[in-house]
């Protein structure tokens, strides 16, 4: 019997173009595909390979079937977005009908003076821009008055941007509260993301107290779920902010990739009564490599979580299961634009007590992450998504 799952998100780590990926402008996206075609036949995600990756991706292997250690396949996005709540909440339960509104011309007047209102200050910027760019462009002007800057990019989010030490993480946090007050109903957008940077005389970095404010969620997920059936939810990383606290027992804020696995392998090892979903949020794919286009580094940080994986697989009991995937994809080469990219999604599964190698498919909805979780701990059935319990136990 499964009494532990571990699920990692990979954030951004995507699986190939979907079908509709024309659509998002993301046509021939490929996040893995193309970062093992550029880094050469020497590069490899050995680790991963054993669970199953490279048949997905339909790659070469020396492994042969009875060398699968894990269930394998992958998932399609059924909301109508391509963004980390949407991709986040629909493996919670939730598939929006709807997407969130963007702004790529920047935010209505209306809303801006509203925020400056009550925010006592002007803002600068309220255009869509690259996160690292806006702060080399308008820092100075931001250290010079005092103006946070208000930005966004092609995905539904609110971005203030403001000088760790000049403007204060605290003061940063606090606008970002009243901003996520005012994005609601027409002007609900995802998330409203604190980006805090250090620097001076036009030579800015931003550093890792960022912070996300999310609306809450629209409808029941399996974290509220377990919850009230008594079971331990701990979230790892930005999964607090993703669901707005909502079904969490526990929650630790881990700052980079490295700190987040560190701290799921202590909650691995971790005792604990009942049953326990540890649900992981590795964010520096998405925010330091993907977005930043910077496929070397994205390369870099996929090996070590590959190197990481033994660590993990070893500490876990025949009473864990892990289940390993991502939110949507990002890939580091694409050069039509430098947002998220609309694709499948990777899908792992390993346990002692699981079958190995079973080929999972083709997933019509990241929700049958959720039905699957609600299956194996006998909780309420959810609204979405289809179990594959009984293709891997």
């Amino acid at each position: 019997m499964i009494e532990k799952i571990i699920l990692i998100i990979l954030d951004s780590v995507g699986a190939g173009e979907m079908p509709d990926s024309a659509e998002y402008g993301d046509k021939g996206a490929d996040t893995l595909g193309h970062i093992f075609k550029f880094m050469g036949q020497d590069y490899s995600l050995a680790n991963m390979e054993k669970l199953g990756l490279y048949k997905i991706l339909n790659l070469k292997s020396s492994l042969s079937k009875d060398d699968i250690l894990g269930c394998y396949g992958k998932m399609a996005t059924k909301s109508r977005a391509k963004d980390t709540t949407s991709g986040h909440w629909e493996m919670a339960g939730i598939i929006l009908e709807k997407p969130f509104p963007v702004f790529p011309n920047g935010f209505p007047d209306d809303l801006i003076c509203e925020f400056e209102k009550r925010i006592g200050v002007k803002i600068i910027g309220n255009c869509a821009a690259s996160g690292t760019e806006i702060i080399n462009r308008l820092g100075d002007e931001h250290v010079e008055t005092g103006f946070p800057i208000v930005y966004t990019s092609a995905d539904s989010v609110f971005q203030i941007a403001a000088h760790e030490k000049l403007f204060g993480l605290d003061n940063l946090y606090k606008i970002s509260k009243i901003a996520r007050e005012l994005l609601t109903g027409d002007y609900g957008v995802g998330r409203v993301i604190a980006r805090p940077f250090l620097g001076e005389n036009g030579n800015y970095y931003r550093t890792q107290n960022r912070r996300d404010f999310s609306l809450d969620p629209v409808g029941e997920t399996i974290l509220d779920i377990l919850k009230a059936a008594g079971a331990n939810t701990v979230a790892v990383g930005k999964i607090e902010d993703i669901f707005n606290f909502r079904g969490i027992t526990k929650s630790i804020h881990s700052k980079s990739n490295k700190e987040g696995m560190r701290v799921t392998l202590d909650e691995t090892l971790s005792e604990k009564k009942g049953k326990t979903l540890i649900f992981t949020n590795l964010v520096d794919f998405d925010m330091l490599w993907g977005h930043r286009r910077d496929i070397v580094s994205y390369a870099n940080g996929l090996k070590e979580f590959d190197n990481y994986l033994p660590q993990l697989l070893s500490a876990m009991t025949d009473k864990d299961m892990l289940i390993i995937t991502a939110d949507h994809g990002c890939d580091p080469s694409y050069k039509a634009h430098t947002d998220h990219t609309r694709e499948y999604v990777p899908l792992l599964v390993y346990g002692k007590a699981l079958k190995k190698g079973a080929d999972l498919g083709i997933r019509d909805t990241l929700s049958d992450i959720d039905q699957t979780i609600a299956d194996i701990f006998n909780v309420s059935k959810m609204k979405n998504g289809k179990s594959f319990k009984e293709e891997i136990l």
